[in-house]
């Protein structure tokens, strides 16, 4: 029978030992990061990534975080290099080589080949004494104390400290390309994120339909044009301005009248709301939105209101 045992402990140390592997990495830096970012910069090719095993999942990662920012980039598989994908590797790629030990055998095969073609190579190992650290241009030290496996044996810590050197390698390329939002959202038009960067204003404005008012309508016109319009507000144009009245506006009011007909329309009219161009992006809007707390804003075109946009009609 099982019995109830934490693990809290075991998470714990885990934790605590990758994060002592994460810092001592400032400790492995020198000045080969500098020079591979610079490197890479400078190249006109592509940066192609190889690791076997654990490191090669890391790789596919790392050379994944580099294609979405900016930095053209694919994962090579080392063996399957030698049956002919080694014609994916062009003169002017530059080759990311990953092994912890620095001794891998299906990575060192590689090198006479990179050489004879001239390509630049950058390792990441945790020996700066090994085989491929001395044999590479650039070597970025990913060496840490202990890894979390209690059997010393598992990558553990050590693909966490590899993950996160191709993390600050990515970062200083995006720092020094100035990758922006909407280059990120050119990467990604598939997901949430690369819509909501991509997406204009008038992508998701509603046009049709507007419930407007007049300054001379009475509280069952505002109250019929409210329900009607189904965005919790009504538009009064006058002369070439527009002001809103909400549907809270509405309800406040009512606390200071003890008869509908005692409101007075003008005196709901908000002559200043929040409006915002058509062509402006997405996220402005949203950003707005949520700066100002309101729910809805005028949407415009050559300064005339013609729309509006509220957030809940993303989809």
């Amino acid at each position: 029978m099982l019995t109830s045992i934490s693990f809290l402990d075991s998470a714990l140390r885990t934790f605590q030992l990758e994060a002592q592997a994460i810092e001592g990495l400032a400790n492995n830096l020198t000045k080969d990061f500098d020079m591979a970012v610079n490197a890479i910069l400078r190249s006109k090719g592509k940066v192609i990534v190889c690791g076997m095993g654990k490191s090669g999942h890391i790789g596919r990662k790392i050379a994944a975080t580099l294609a979405s920012t900016g930095t053209s980039s694919f994962f090579l598989h080392p063996a399957e290099a030698f049956h002919g994908d080694l014609g994916m590797i062009g003169r002017d790629d530059i080759i990311l080589l990953i092994s912890y030990s620095g001794n891998t055998e299906e990575i060192l095969r590689l090198l006479p080949f990179l050489k004879s073609q001239d390509n630049t190579i950058i390792s990441m190992t945790g020996n700066p004494d090994s085989i491929l650290a001395t044999q590479t241009h650039f070597h970025l030290n990913i060496q840490v104390p202990d890894e979390a496996c209690p059997l010393s044996l598992a990558p553990t810590s050590s693909t966490t400290a590899t993950l996160v050197m191709g993390d600050a390698l990515a970062v200083a390329l995006m720092e020094a390309r100035g990758f922006q939002q909407e280059d990120f959202a050119r990467f990604h038009p598939g997901g949430a994120l690369g819509r909501r960067l991509l997406s204009k204003v008038k992508d998701f404005a509603r046009y049709d339909h507007l419930p407007f008012i007049t300054v001379d309508s009475n509280i069952r016109e505002l109250i019929y044009r409210l329900a009607e319009g189904q965005i919790g507000l009504v538009m009064i144009r006058f002369g070439d301005r527009t002001g809103i009245i909400t549907d809270g506006d509405l309800r406040r009011s009512l606390t200071h009248v003890e008869r509908l007909d005692e409101i007075k329309i003008h005196q709901l009219i908000n002559f200043h709301p929040f409006s915002i161009d058509e062509n402006a992006p997405v996220y402005q809007a949203e950003e707005l939105i949520l700066n100002k707390r309101i729910t809805t804003l005028l949407v415009t075109r050559n300064e005339d209101v013609v729309g509006v946009f509220q957030m809940f009609n993303l989809v």
